[in-house]
């Protein structure tokens, strides 16, 4: 349990290597650090085909593994964690995922739907708008620990679920459908309270002057599900007009009280260095509901490191690219491993 304003500072964990080694065979060729990669399609929300990347442990042919479903965050993202308004590879999922199969836990990331190789949105503006729903994400990342569940190295009684950002609300929606189908929950640099009033924060705090236009697209959506037709052009990577009816839900979601309502045990990862979801400003209500409930829970939130889980250099450092924070490394090692019986 945690409470209020908790602060786990990662050096105060103990290394992650010792859980994992103690669980690993050490005689044979199916040693600690070997993997393999099988790439999948699987069927999503609707009907959609979904494709994705299963990474495992190598000794995962003779014994059955835990098993984490990994979701991207917002915008483009794909199942490696680049997004191609980002200007260089940020790779976080790639990294996560090879990090847990090292250390005996499977992962199974994708493409979201629109994205790289799963089923490409087309048609008209309405069809789009129904292809690209907050019921169809969430009901894909539903479908994605199905699928996880379907090879027979995964164990049925130790799956979770880790998204990213944006990723970090679905996994948290999924969550509460599959409720204790899954076992543990991961939210990393996943916001705390409504989207909408972080957004109109990072625009009064980052480029005040289009605030007045912010407001207006926010309300419009906020009114009708529908991006205005009169957007201006330096808001339309924001709010494409496609996006509509999810923005809606997306914008209007409180993360609060659906954590509250889940039994299943959640660890939070937040960089102190993070400028887009603030810490505490931002994160504060998933701390306080997961301090409140009666599942395990923890916080940490670790200095100088950035949104996308990178070690920063300098406060210009946007910290996305370089390897995954070694403190990040070590605070999910320590939690998931045991949590998950690795």
């Amino acid at each position: 349990m945690i409470g209020r304003r908790a602060f786990l500072a990662a050096g105060a964990l103990a290394p992650a290597t010792a859980h994992a080694q103690k669980r690993l065979p050490q005689s044979d060729w199916y040693a600690k650090g070997r993997t393999k990669q099988r790439d999948v399609r699987f069927e999503g929300r609707g009907g959609v085909t979904l494709a994705g990347t299963l990474l495992l442990p190598l000794y995962s042919e003779i014994q059955a593994v835990p098993g984490i479903v990994l979701v991207a965050g917002s915008g483009p993202t794909d199942r490696d964690g680049n997004n191609p308004l980002a200007p260089v590879r940020i790779d976080l999922l790639k990294e996560i995922a090879e990090l847990l199969a090292r250390n005996g836990i499977a992962s199974l990331r994708y493409d979201k739907r629109g994205i790289g190789q799963s089923t490409p949105a087309k048609g008209s503006l309405e069809t789009q708008e129904t292809f690209f729903t907050w019921d169809n994400f969430t009901g894909d990342v539903v479908a994605a620990h199905a699928e996880l569940l379907r090879h027979g190295e995964i164990k049925s009684h130790a799956t979770a679920l880790l998204g990213h950002s944006e990723g970090g609300l679905l996994a948290l929606a999924a969550a509460h459908m599959l409720g204790k189908r899954v076992h543990a929950l991961v939210l990393a640099a996943t916001p705390g309270r409504r989207l909408d009033g972080i957004l109109r924060s990072q625009v009064a705090r980052d480029a005040p002057t289009l605030g007045p236009a912010v407001d207006r697209v926010i309300d419009k959506i906020l009114a009708t599900g529908r991006v205005p037709a009169d957007l201006p052009p330096e808001l339309s990577v924001l709010f494409p007009r496609h996006a509509g009816p999810f923005l809606k839900s997306l914008l209007s979601f409180e993360p609060a009280p659906i954590l509250s309502a889940i039994p299943t045990s959640c660890l939070m990862i937040q960089g102190g260095a993070d400028r887009q979801i603030v810490p505490m400003e931002d994160v504060q209500p998933l701390v306080d509901a997961l301090s409140a409930r009666g599942a395990a829970g923890e916080a940490a939130v670790i200095a100088q490191v950035s949104h996308n889980l990178k070690n920063v250099t300098s406060p210009t450092d946007p910290g996305f690219a370089g390897p995954l924070s070694p403190a990040v490394a070590d605070v999910l090692l320590t939690w998931l491993v045991p949590a998950l019986g690795a």
